[in-house]
């Protein structure tokens, strides 16, 4: 909300500079132009992309969160519906009773 005022702001200020440009004897409309979209416009682009980054961080995060909690959700109930046992595993934190030995080096 604060970033609103201050875009406000530059853009009046860049406005009246491109105003103060084509309206002085020496200047031209070109160079109103110029000023505003260089002074004004260019600036105040890239500082609200800038300060936009980490919300559209943040939507990219939660969406993909979402994808893999439906992706998960999908697959305990097709194995539900199948009546296997899926191969996630289980949530009670106990450990499987095929645990894969390490592998050593021949003597």
């Amino acid at each position: 909300m604060f970033i609103h005022l201050i875009v406000i702001g530059w853009l009046y200020v860049a406005l009246m500079m491109a105003v103060a440009e084509a309206t002085n004897t020496t200047g031209t409309v070109l160079g109103a132009i110029f000023t505003f979209l260089l002074y004004g416009l260019a600036p105040v682009a890239l500082v609200v992309y800038l300060m936009g980054t980490p919300g559209r961080r943040r939507a990219i995060r939660q969406r993909e969160e979402k994808a893999q909690e439906e992706a998960r959700r999908a697959a305990h109930e097709a194995a539900a519906a199948a009546g296997t046992d899926s191969d996630l595993p289980d949530q009670r934190g106990e450990t499987t009773a095929d645990a894969v030995p390490p592998v050593r080096k021949e003597p």
